[in-house]
């Protein structure tokens, strides 16, 4: 049975955390700095400019999802939690043995290993907290920065699935990339430093 994951991820340069709606803007100055870098692979960023008030609805609707334990969506800030630098999430699976992990950085941010590190300590988490026994992450084929998270994290290029992906206004096809419990103790996920917290501010502790 998977377990709930921490609401608040602390790493030496970032903060993830389940999001608030008084974030609302903060996000909504990131996405406004990113839109022309975000809107080839997220079909989201079309509907932008948004109104503030759908973005504090949309943050409301991440906050009952993860207390629900359906989806887990994070902002990635910084330690003072005064910017938002990208957003990111653990997305359950169909099998419920395994998490997909979700990532974007704001324009201002990229090219400085945010969402390397990131992923690496949520993939710790998965397998340390959750328990899960696989880990994946998918991204469009074209979106070569993205893919070269996986890649640098031990993760197996396992499939490429046509059209599951987007990319510049229409499908695309997809990189899976996987790793198995069996792989991650030889990964250099493994290593990521980071401290994890639940709803109540209580310090979680990992299997290792």
């Amino acid at each position: 049975m998977r377990k709930t994951p921490p609401y608040r991820i602390e790493t030496p340069r970032l903060t993830l955390r389940c999001y608030s709606p008084a974030d609302a803007p903060l996000l909504a100055a990131a996405v406004t700095e990113s839109v022309t870098h975000l809107l080839p692979f997220m079909e989201w960023a079309a509907a932008e400019p948004e109104p503030l008030e759908v973005k504090v609805e949309r943050l409301r609707r991440f906050r009952r999802q993860f207390d629900a334990d359906q989806e887990y969506v994070y902002g990635i800030f910084d330690p003072a939690e005064t910017r938002l630098l990208g957003g990111t999430g653990l997305h359950a699976r169909p099998s419920g043995s395994a998490l997909e992990i979700g990532y974007w950085v704001r324009s201002s941010a990229i090219r400085q290993g945010l969402a390397t590190e990131a992923a690496a300590a949520l993939t710790r988490v998965g397998f340390e907290i959750c328990g899960v026994t696989r880990m994946e992450i998918h991204c469009s084929v074209h979106n070569l920065a993205s893919a070269s998270v996986p890649r640098k994290l031990g993760y197996v290029h396992e499939a490429t699935r046509r059209r599951l992906s987007y990319y510049n206004g229409g499908p695309d096809d997809s990189m899976i990339w996987t790793m198995f419990a069996e792989e991650y103790a030889l990964s250099p996920c493994a290593q990521a430093d980071f401290r994890a917290f639940d709803a109540l501010g209580r310090e979680m502790k990992t299997a290792a």
